[in-house]
C-alpha cells in the first residue's frame, strides 16, 4: 500500500475560524500532501459540526468534551455523549478531553469530566484523545491503573523523553505539532528524535499552536508539512518516510486502515 500522504492527527475544522473558507483550507492541505484529517469535539454544542466533516473523504471524527470549555458543558452532556457513541458508527474516538493544569480552580471538575469519559472509552473500547498540559505525570498514573483498552493519543505532546516513554510503554500515541518549529523547544527536540517510528503522529491543531515565524496568524492543516520536515530533520530522516510512518500509525490509531 502506498501511504506517503500526510494525515493530520488532530484540526479543529469544525471552529468557526474556518467558516469563510473551508473549501480553500481543504484544498491547500490536499496540495500540501495531507489527505486525511481527524477533527475532534470540544463541546456539544459543536458536535453537529464535528459530525457533518465526516461526510468528507478522508476526514474522521471523535466527540468529547474538553477541559478549556469547562464552562459550557451542561449536566447532561455526558449523558448526550453516551447516547451518541451508542449509535453513530462515525465516531472513532472519544475526545479532546484531558486536564489542564493551568486552571488550578476548575481542577476538581476537570478530573470529574475527563474520568467519565475515560470510562466511556473502556466502555466503548474507543481510543481517548488527551488534552494534558501540566499535568503529564499525573494523568500518565490514571492511564496506567484505567489500562484502556484502545489506548488514545497524548496530544501536543511537549515532555521529557522520559515522560514520553511513559506514555509510550502505556500503549499510547503521542502527537507532534507546531511547537516542534520553535528553536527554544529543546527538551521536545530531544523527545522527538528518541521516539521509535511507530510511537507518534503529526498534527496541527488548527486553528491554535501556530508553528515558528506564524505566531499570531490562524494554523491550518496545509503547514503540517513544515511540521513533518522539522520531525524528519531531527530524526535523521527523510521528510516521505516520517509522513509514511506517522500517516500509518494514525490510521491504526482511529481504525480507518484504508488509505482513501
Amino acid at each position: 500500500m502506498n501511504d506517503s500522504f500526510l494525515f493530520d492527527a488532530h484540526c479543529h475544522l469544525d471552529f468557526p475560524e474556518f467558516d469563510h473558507d473551508r473549501e480553500a483550507v481543504f484544498a491547500r492541505a490536499r496540495q500540501a500532501g495531507v489527505r486525511r484529517f481527524m477533527v475532534p469535539g470540544t463541546t456539544r454544542a459543536r458536535w453537529p459540526d464535528v459530525t457533518s466533516l465526516a461526510e468528507r473523504e478522508g476526514v474522521v471524527v471523535s466527540l468529547g468534551l474538553h477541559p478549556y470549555f469547562l464552562d459550557e458543558h451542561g449536566a447532561d452532556d455526558l449523558e448526550a455523549l453516551e447516547r451518541a457513541l451508542a449509535n453513530d458508527s462515525r465516531i472513532v474516538g472519544i475526545g479532546e478531553c484531558g486536564i489542564d493544569a493551568r486552571f488550578e480552580q476548575t481542577l476538581d471538575r476537570q478530573w470529574v469530566i475527563f474520568e467519565a469519559q475515560l470510562q466511556l472509552a473502556k466502555r466503548f473500547r474507543l481510543p481517548v484523545v488527551v488534552h494534558c498540559v501540566h499535568a503529564d505525570d499525573t494523568v500518565a498514573k490514571r492511564l496506567r491503573e484505567l489500562a484502556l483498552p484502545a489506548g488514545g493519543l497524548v496530544h501536543a505532546f511537549g515532555g521529557s523523553p522520559q515522560q514520553a516513554r511513559r506514555f509510550i510503554d502505556l500503549g499510547y500515541t503521542l502527537g507532534i505539532g507546531g511547537s516542534v518549529t520553535y528553536s527554544r523547544a529543546q527538551r521536545l527536540h530531544r523527545s522527538v528524535a528518541s521516539l521509535p517510528d511507530d510511537a507518534f503522529v503529526l498534527e496541527t491543531d488548527s486553528p491554535d499552536m501556530p508553528l515558528s515565524g506564524h505566531q499570531g496568524s490562524r494554523n491550518e492543516p496545509c503547514r503540517l508539512a513544515a511540521v513533518c520536515e522539522r520531525v524528519a530533520e531531527l530524526r535523521g530522516q527523510n521528510p516521505a518516510e516520517v509522513a509514511r510512518h506517522t500517516a500509518r500509525n494514525a490510521r491504526r490509531l482511529f481504525g480507518c486502515q484504508s488509505e482513501g
